[in-house]
C-alpha cells in the first residue's frame, strides 16, 4: 500500500528520487501515465498489467473505451528504479502535470501520484470538505 505525502525535488534532467518506504515495492521497475487532474499516475508494473486486464474486457466497439485505451497506452512509459531510488520523468510527462523542482508524491493506496506542488495545493484545500461530505454520504455505513 502506498500512503502518505512526500515532497522531493525534481532535479535538471527530469529525475525524481522516490520516497524511501515506496521503493521496494516499485523495485520491479513502474509505468508512469497521465493521471487525473492533470497529475502523473505510477503504478508497479503488475499493479498497471492488472488495471490494463481489466480495461482491455471493456469492448473496443465502445468509442468511449477506445478512446481511453489508446489514450493510456500513448501516455504511458515504463521506467526501471535506479541504484539512487530515482526515476526519470519524460519532458512529456512534465510538461502534461506542470512539473517543475518542487513536486509532491502522494500515496493513493494502489499507486502513487505526482502532482504540481501549487496544484495540490489547490487541490488539497478545495476538495477537503467533499473528502468530509463523501465519507458522510456514501462511506460511513461501510466504515
Amino acid at each position: 500500500m502506498f500512503l502518505g505525502t512526500y515532497t522531493p525535488k525534481l532535479d535538471e534532467k527530469g529525475r525524481l528520487t522516490l520516497p524511501a518506504k515506496f521503493r521496494e515495492a516499485l523495485s520491479g521497475g513502474v509505468m508512469v501515465s497521465k493521471g487525473q487532474d492533470h497529475s502523473l499516475a505510477v503504478y508497479t508494473r503488475e499493479e498497471f498489467a492488472e488495471r490494463v486486464r481489466r480495461l482491455t474486457e471493456a469492448s473496443r466497439s465502445n468509442p468511449v473505451a477506445r478512446s481511453y485505451i489508446r489514450q493510456l497506452g500513448a501516455g504511458t512509459d515504463e521506467q526501471q528504479v535506479d541504484a539512487q531510488g530515482r526515476i526519470t520523468l519524460s519532458a512529456e510527462h512534465r510538461r502534461y502535470a506542470n512539473l517543475g523542482r518542487n513536486v509532491v508524491v502522494n500515496g493513493s493506496i494502489e499507486f502513487i501520484e505526482i502532482w504540481n506542488d501549487e496544484a495540490w495545493a489547490r487541490y488539497s484545500s478545495e476538495s477537503e470538505q467533499s473528502f468530509s461530505d463523501a465519507f458522510d454520504e456514501s462511506l460511513g455505513g461501510i466504515l
